[in-house]
């Protein structure tokens, strides 16, 4: 880090964090702090749709992905604009009607308190935990590959994020996230335009691309069904679909960022916006993955991107046996770096039998490079005990640290932290509204003014910020961590999202059922998760069979009963 990068860095967290301060200095109402005084236009709450989904996970994890496993990922987001149609049509004008603060207090008009209290206390687990995530994610990556302190980095974001969010609520989290996005699209394109300027002379977009497509990166669709693939077009467009349909339609997160809309119509405008940006802005973030994938094709690569973890090997008695697999993988990498050059003047040249025995040899230098690796790993799991064996998340920082240009680092950087701060500040302002609206005024202190719910909502945004920082503080390394967090919504978000698809679509059935259903169904995910192969996109639709099903069979059980 130049003093470029710092200065880079420091100022636009810092000008962000100060114009969402002083643009919400003065909120002191509930309508205000919840809702943003209903005066959000659609184009604001687009990106702070898009701003609350893009953690500093999408940024890190999503290029490391595609670089490992090219460009599928793709097919996890295909159901998300038919389901901004679908609650455009259907839960936004429910929830104006009623001008809720939460998505879950329609819940008890519609059933009963106990399954509004059950659909929240579910959602603020799920999310409190994943907040934690989402806060670890980047802190302890930065902390790898700057050599930050990972405490420290944990504490700087969630005691910022924290600070401006208690002081302007969901105004102040729109505000900054509106900037936010900014930067953080912004920075992946520059990171796109840059990858391939820094290929080799003649090496173009093009020869990038079929240098990709040869090695399987260009995946965009499969069209195979198999309930155990987590990414192919069946999976990504039904469990995709209903994942979306929970997460943007039932999780206060995502629901208080367009209940501020001047009008229904600017809600609406708003999640089609992220219906129709959306995935386009994946295939950017995938894009720059599979451009740095192709970077490694023609600069050798680290033997493993994790450097902390591969500088502890290097100080211990193992240190001969990871040079001499540093050595081997130099010259696998040399040949690859030929067949693809080769692979190049072929399909220049329309040779057919050269482009094929190019493949070939491409193939076989990643297969050393693979075997090399699998021993590398075997080495940092003897040093390094309890650690993760996947780099992947280390791939694109470990990238841009090394490779870009000064001041562009510390821009890549920024965009990280942006990613953590818009996404933790929505969480952190759901779980407070979630925490006041749900349960300590409708079950604790229903007959308090107004500043009152303010002020409870400002200290549950400091209790909820302090449980993330410590689920951050003592969470593990999960294999990768934007799977990671979307594991743990399809945990959740099927059984939130059966109850409220019996509560918009199935009129029929009443509160018992679907609180009984909906506790077995939650088991029953469990039981999924932990004994089956189940892919995890699935459990969103399964979810929500579930608990339909279940309590049309409960219901006329409990009348019989009562």
């Amino acid at each position: 880090m130049s003093g470029l990068d710092w200065g880079v860095l420091v100022g636009t967290i810092a000008v962000i964090v100060l114009y969402g301060i002083w643009k919400t200095r003065k909120t002191q109402h509930m309508a205000s702090y919840l809702r943003a005084d209903n005066t959000e236009r659609w184009w604001m709450m687009g990106l702070s749709v898009m701003a609350t989904q893009a953690s500093a996970i999408t940024f890190l994890s999503t290029p490391g992905q595609a670089f490992d496993d090219g460009m599928r990922f793709i097919q996890f987001y295909f159901g998300l604009p038919l389901a901004m149609v679908v609650l455009s049509v259907t839960a936004i004008p429910i929830y104006y009607r009623l001008k809720v603060y939460t998505a879950y207090e329609y819940l008890e008009s519609r059933f009963n308190l106990k399954t509004r209290s059950l659909a929240a206390l579910l959602f603020l687990l799920q999310r409190g935990l994943s907040t934690g995530i989402t806060i670890y994610a980047p802190a302890i990556i930065l902390s790898a590959i700057l050599g930050w302190n990972l405490t420290g980095t944990i504490l700087f974001i969630g005691v910022i994020v924290t600070f401006y969010t208690v002081v302007g609520g969901t105004k102040a989290v729109s505000q900054t996230q509106r900037l936010q996005m900014a930067v953080m699209l912004g920075g992946m394109l520059a990171a796109a335009v840059v990858v391939v300027q820094m290929l080799p002379a003649g090496v173009g977009f093009s020869e990038a691309m079929a240098v990709a497509g040869s090695s399987g990166k260009l995946n965009l669709v499969d069209l195979r069904f198999d309930p155990n693939d987590r990414y192919n077009l069946w999976s990504g467009l039904i469990g995709g679909f209903f994942l979306s349909l929970s997460y943007f339609g039932t999780d206060q997160s995502q629901v208080g960022r367009y209940l501020g809309g001047e009008t229904i119509a600017q809600s609406r405008l708003g999640l089609l916006m992220n219906g129709l940006v959306k995935i386009p802005m994946q295939f950017l973030i995938l894009l720059v993955g599979v451009l740095v994938f192709v970077f490694y094709q023609f600069y050798q690569p680290p033997l493993y991107f994790n450097q902390q973890q591969a500088a502890n090997v290097v100080a211990s008695a193992a240190a001969p046996a990871w040079h001499k697999l540093e050595a081997d993988g130099e010259q696998a990498f040399l040949r690859k770096k030929q067949a693809a050059l080769e692979l190049l003047e072929a399909q220049k040249a329309n040779d057919e039998a050269a482009e094929a025995d190019a493949q070939t040899k491409m193939r076989q230098a990643e297969e050393t490079r693979k075997a090399l690796r699998a021993e590398a790993q075997e080495l940092i799991k003897t040093h390094n005990q309890g650690t993760d064996l996947k780099d992947t998340d280390y791939v694109f920082l470990t990238f841009v640290t090394t490779q870009f240009p000064k001041g562009l680092v510390g821009l890549l950087l920024a965009v990280v932290l942006c990613a953590a701060m818009g996404s933790t500040a929505s969480a952190f302002n759901s779980l407070a509204s979630t925490s006041v609206v749900d349960v300590y005024k409708r079950s604790v202190r229903p007959n308090a003014t107004d500043e009152h719910y303010v002020r409870a909502s400002r200290w549950f945004t400091v209790g909820w910020g302090a449980v993330s920082i410590f689920f951050a503080l003592f969470a593990s390394q999960l294999e990768n961590l934007i799977q990671a967090v979307n594991i743990l919504g399809s945990l959740f978000y099927g059984t939130i999202l059966g109850i409220f698809i019996a509560a918009f679509y199935v009129r029929k059935l009443q509160g018992n059922a679907v609180f009984w259903a909906a506790v077995l169904t939650q088991l029953l995910i469990f039981g999924l998760y932990l004994f089956t192969p189940i892919a995890y996109l699935w459990y969103n639709l399964i979810g929500v069979i579930l608990v339909v099903g279940l309590a049309t069979l409960l219901q006329p059980l409990l009348r019989k009963s009562a």
